[in-house]
Formats: structure tokens, C-alpha cells, sequence
């Protein structure tokens, strides 16, 4: 898949200047904050190709009422770690999740990313947009029609 080429290259290059700080859990869990989210889709060749899974966490009714441009795919957090695999992320992968206020993708990275768990995923570079889809809205960013 194209992004995995790109990750490699693209978004930790990107991610460089980026102030990344841990959750306090034993998780690999960063928080991104919506201006680094919007800066990093901004200098990718296209939202295809941008180096990273871009998730919706939210519920297929918000989803549908607007999404972050460039969303990949829409999977409720509680669903997270049974289908994961639609992600098509390797464990070295890139991801950011975001749902409406950063509570419930928190909680969907924390799965993706805790290897102690009873999910066992462990994906090593999950991120978490601080404030989502509130914060996302409030700084003026455009959003684009749902259903992924």
C-alpha cells in the first residue's frame, strides 16, 4: 500500500517539530493537536498519499454530519479492536484517530497501542487529536461529507 512506502518518509519527517506528549498511561499514545494535524495534511502530495491512517472514532451518524478532510475510515471506538485489520496498518504504521472531543479516540488509541491488554495490538505510532472534532471545528478547518 502506498501510505506504508510514505510513512516512512513522509509523516515522521513531518512529526520532527511537532510537540508530541504521552498520556500518562503505559500506552504509545501521543497527542497531536489540531494544527499539527492540519499543517501535516497540508504538506502531504495529496490526502491519499499524506503517510499515515487517518480514523474517525465517532458513531456512523456523526461521521455522516462531517469529517475531517481526508478521513480514511470511520470505525466506533468500541469496535476499534475487533476490526482493527480495515485499518491495513502494520504495528510500525502511523495512525491518528479523532472523535468529537478526544475522549473516546483516546480511548481508541490506548486499544490500538496497549500491548498488555486482552486486544494485544500493540501498534507502536498511534496519535490522538487533542479536542477533535470541537477543536478541529473551532479553529475554522474546513470538514468534508461523511460515509467511509
Amino acid at each position: 500500500m502506498l501510505f506504508h512506502r510514505l510513512t516512512a518518509l513522509t509523516l515522521p519527517a513531518i512529526l520532527v517539530g511537532f510537540v508530541l506528549t504521552g498520556t500518562g498511561s503505559a500506552s504509545q499514545v501521543r497527542q497531536l493537536t489540531v494544527q499539527e494535524v492540519k499543517a501535516t495534511l497540508d504538506k502531504a502530495p495529496s490526502l491519499r498519499e499524506k503517510g499515515f491512517v487517518l480514523v474517525d472514532v465517532r458513531t456512523i451518524e456523526e461521521h455522516d454530519r462531517g469529517a475531517i478532510p481526508g478521513t480514511d475510515l470511520n470505525i466506533d471506538y468500541r469496535e476499534i479492536g475487533k476490526r482493527h485489520r480495515e485499518l491495513g496498518a502494520g504495528l510500525e504504521d502511523h495512525i491518528v484517530v479523532y472523535c468529537q472531543s478526544g475522549k473516546r479516540s483516546n480511548i481508541a488509541a490506548d486499544t490500538l497501542s496497549d500491548l498488555g491488554s486482552l486486544s494485544d495490538l500493540g501498534y507502536k505510532n498511534v496519535y490522538n487529536i487533542r479536542g477533535s472534532m470541537n477543536a478541529w471545528l473551532q479553529a475554522g478547518y474546513p470538514v468534508s461529507g461523511g460515509r467511509r
